[in-house]
């Protein structure tokens, strides 16, 4: 696996940049020791500008190319997330997580130690044109920090004309990449079902409205939006994850929870699903006499990587893998990600960076592996070298 030489030669700091972040993890908005850590190296690294506190914690940091004044030329923007888990680690690992409860079970701080390294590389080559802005990004777990920047305006403040990201993946090859022209990565839904009927005693059942069979009637028509409300060709996930009721084996109770999610690539399917899961919970209020409330809350869209700019990043990453470490149609996947809010305003492409066998990400026994982080530092480094050649 090619590496840049300079990333190499710093390649242990990394890691060392990397366990430190992994020992101290932070949740979604709340990433203020994250931001300080990845300011001071940015500031040792000697990039033109620091601007903090966009997205509330996030960070986009600026380096000129050669001769290029702060508004000259193009602006590529690179992007990593910052945000752990509130999950328990069970690594045992001398820099396992040192916050109860809190843990980079997702490689985030992995991410954050990959673009440090290109910004450490770039500040001291920078062997490229117009300028590049780095954005360190809070709350990706689901707190939708993307578009809380997108929204601050990163793309218009500073001439954000196309933007790239990547995220580990375990089970896939050290060190080899993949992605996929258009949708990568689904959008995602969540939806949560309040069920209000009449309990009473077990016993007599005759005198109670009956929560419970009203919401195992609605799981299973749920179901059915699948099986035969969809084109089967089109790519569809409907998971009822949650089902909450009830306290004693002689007690009919008052209500019943219901919550899970929805996957979907196209908009017409999204709406769809929320027209009949709306008229499903409707109907067998009806039928079972109870009081039924959807809450159908909208999440991050598709992610979808533009055509062009997807062809540029394989190049790229061919270039430091090879061509045979590289899957450049390797599908899209149900899994989200609210990259989609920068890929919405920007083009862009969205990468998959094989980290080799173990742990799956959201398991308390994860953890990024080191070894691939200066294969990222050195794809995001030379994206920006190879696309905004400087001048000979």
């Amino acid at each position: 696996m090619p590496v840049l030489n300079r990333i190499a030669d710093f390649a242990d700091e990394m890691t060392a940049w990397r366990r430190h972040l992994h020992q101290h993890p932070e949740l979604g908005f709340e990433c203020q020791q994250t931001a300080a850590f990845v300011a001071e190296r940015l500031r040792e690294f000697g990039v033109d500008e620091i601007h903090e506190g966009i997205g509330q914690t996030g960070i986009v940091a600026i380096i000129n190319g050669q001769g290029q004044t702060t508004d000259g030329g193009e602006t590529i923007g690179l992007r990593a997330d910052m945000d752990a888990l509130p999950m328990d680690e069970e690594t045992g690992l001398p820099h396992a997580s040192t916050v109860p409860g809190r843990m980079h079970a997702c490689g985030h701080d992995g991410h954050t130690t990959m673009l440090l390294g290109a910004a450490r590389y770039l500040a001291e080559t920078r062997n490229f044109a117009g300028r590049v802005a780095l954005i360190f990004q809070p709350a990706e777990e689901g707190g939708g920090g993307g578009e809380a920047m997108v929204q601050d305006g990163i793309m218009e403040r500073f001439g954000i004309t196309r933007v790239f990201a990547m995220h580990n993946n375990p089970g896939q090859p050290e060190g080899a990449f993949q992605t996929t022209p258009g949708p990568i990565m689904a959008a995602v839904d969540t939806f949560e079902i309040h069920v209000r009927g009449r309990g009473g005693h077990g016993a007599l059942p005759h005198l109670t409205a009956d929560p419970i069979v009203a919401a195992v009637a609605i799981v299973s028509a749920i179901q059915t939006i699948s099986s035969r409300n969809h084109h089967a060709l089109e790519d569809l996930a409907l998971s009822v994850t949650q089902i909450h009721t009830g306290s004693a084996d002689n007690i009919v109770p008052d209500t019943a929870y219901i919550c899970g999610t929805v996957r979907t690539f196209a908009p017409h399917v999204r709406d769809m699903v929320r027209r009949r899961m709306t008229q499903i919970c409707d109907g067998q209020g009806a039928a079972y006499d109870v009081e039924v409330r959807l809450d159908y809350q909208v999440g991050y869209p598709a992610t979808v990587n533009d055509p062009d700019q997807t062809a540029f990043a394989v190049a790229v990453a061919e270039e430091i893998a090879g061509a045979e470490n590289v899957a450049g149609e390797a599908g899209r996947e149900m899994g989200a990600e609210d990259f989609s809010y920068m890929l919405n305003a920007r083009p862009g492409c969205y990468l998959f960076l094989g980290q080799g066998e173990g742990a799956g990400v959201h398991n308390p026994t994860y953890d990024f592996n080191d070894a691939i982080a200066p294969v990222g530092a050195s794809f995001f480094a030379r994206l920006v070298e190879r696309a905004q050649p400087a001048a000979r």
